[in-house]
């Protein structure tokens, strides 16, 4: 390379080039011929010229990066980690170094003060979209809590009191990641809520309740889930990923969930706990696309998502109206057209992360409840719900209970939104924050 450099230099240097010029014009008066001769070997020194500084210029790009892949979500890990996850055998997890940053505390977070965050994730029809709804989490946001804290906190309490293991369960297989995430949850909420909370040698204190929770101890007081539980407003649950690549639900604590239970659930796997529960269309819009966002799930990028129904009860735990909790269940139970004070807002803010340690999927799903006539006081939010509830196609009407509620509560959506557009509100104005 350095004699080509060389080469093309002194090749094309103005001075030779001048002095080249000047004897071409001289034979060219002498001798026509040989001047012709000559112009052809100076055109072709120019070529070769210009030829060797384009092949310089070429050796010192550097080489142009690919392109990125339009199936890989922003957040993808790099090249190494990535070829760990595609390259391990099914069912086998090595645990990973990553280590979750230390989160700040909540900016003026008061168990008393502060109110439940406001979140409202529907959007206007004409269609209504199946989709994961996924988004990238904050490892701030992981766990949220608020000064409703107290009445969940009760209310657990008494659920395990009363039901046990039919609510929190772990497998002997899992019990490692059941002991990680109560791990991962006395070293976040410490720093997140340390009004609330502070950490010991051994564990966690609750400064509200007294509670001191002791992890270092073999056997731990109770099943490991439970003990979470007990910590958050949050209910849990680990999927585990087996040898024929499937995810199951093998640890839970299942607290305050309105229409399903665990002991139906659990041991089973990811596809089987969706097709069992009839969610409109997942065979066709999810379970692919599910099951490969399960395999690449890291540990340093967890997500979010959200969801919403409509109860017409006020059971935050059981959604009594569907049928006692131990019967068989379901919407065709629950009474039509009930008065609209009886209908409820229920949603679902749902975070998903991959533990490290033990390689399983760890679910926090943080139910939100409010009486639907204090939501759509909020402006926009009854004609924007009315508008997404008339968008649901028939399974999703089904799969919501629809039929149970939809007159009712539409004539009263409609009548509040008309109220709110006749007191000034201007619909060209919404700035739609979705998922809030």
């Amino acid at each position: 390379m350095d004699s080509l450099r060389v080469w093309a230099r002194h090749v094309c240097e103005p001075e030779q080039l001048r002095a080249a010029a000047h004897q071409v014009r001289q034979q060219t008066q002498q001798n026509p011929r040989a001047a012709l001769y000559g112009l052809l070997l100076t055109i072709a020194a120019i070529w070769a010229c210009i030829t060797a500084i384009q092949r310089l210029k070429a050796r010192r790009l550097p080489p142009r990066p690919r392109s990125p892949d339009p199936e890989k979500p922003p957040g993808t890990p790099k090249p190494a980690s990535k070829f760990k996850a595609a390259m391990r055998e099914p069912g086998v997890w090595t645990p990973d170094p990553f280590t979750r940053p230390p989160a700040p505390p909540y900016p003026n977070w008061s168990l008393e003060c502060t109110k439940p965050l406001p979140y409202r994730p529907f959007r206007y029809g004409p269609r209504y979209n199946v989709t994961m709804g996924l988004r990238s989490m904050d490892w701030d946001e992981w766990i949220e809590l608020d000064n409703h804290y107290p009445k969940y906190h009760s209310l657990k309490a008494q659920r395990i009191a009363e039901r046990g293991a039919k609510c929190c369960k772990t497998a002997p297989e899992a019990y490692d990641g059941a002991v990680e995430l109560l791990e991962e949850l006395c070293a976040y909420l410490p720093e997140r809520y340390p009004s609330l909370y502070r950490k010991t040698a051994t564990g966690i204190e609750n400064l509200w309740s007294g509670e001191v929770v002791d992890i270092t101890e073999r056997p731990l007081k109770e099943d490991p889930m439970a003990m979470s539980a007990r910590l958050v407003q949050d209910d849990l649950a680990l999927m585990f990923e087996r040898p024929d690549g499937q995810y199951y639900l093998l640890a839970g604590a299942i607290l305050l969930p309105g229409f399903w239970r665990l002991e139906d659930k659990f041991g089973m796997p990811l596809s089987e706990i969706h097709t069992s529960g009839d969610v409109p269309q997942f065979r066709e819009k999810l379970e692919k696309g599910m099951m490969n966002f399960f395999k690449r799930l890291r540990p340093e990028t967890p997500m979010l998502r959200n969801n919403y129904f409509i109860q017409v009860d006020d059971g935050l735990d059981w959604s009594y109206s569907i049928g006692p909790e131990d019967e068989a269940v379901g919407w065709n139970s629950a009474e039509k057209n009930r008065a609209v004070q009886h209908h409820f807002f229920r949603s679902e803010r749902q975070s998903l992360r991959r533990l490290p340690r033990s390689g399983a999927v760890a679910f926090t799903i943080r139910t939100y409840f409010h009486p639907v006539t204090e939501v759509a006081e909020e402006p926009y939010v009854p004609g924007r719900l009315a508008s997404a509830i008339r968008s649901w196609g028939d399974d999703v009407s089904i799969y919501k209970g629809k039929d149970k509620y939809h007159e009712v509560l539409l004539e009263y959506l409609d009548k509040k939104h008309e109220e709110q557009v006749a007191n000034g509100l201007d619909v060209q104005k919404e700035d739609e924050a979705y998922p809030y």
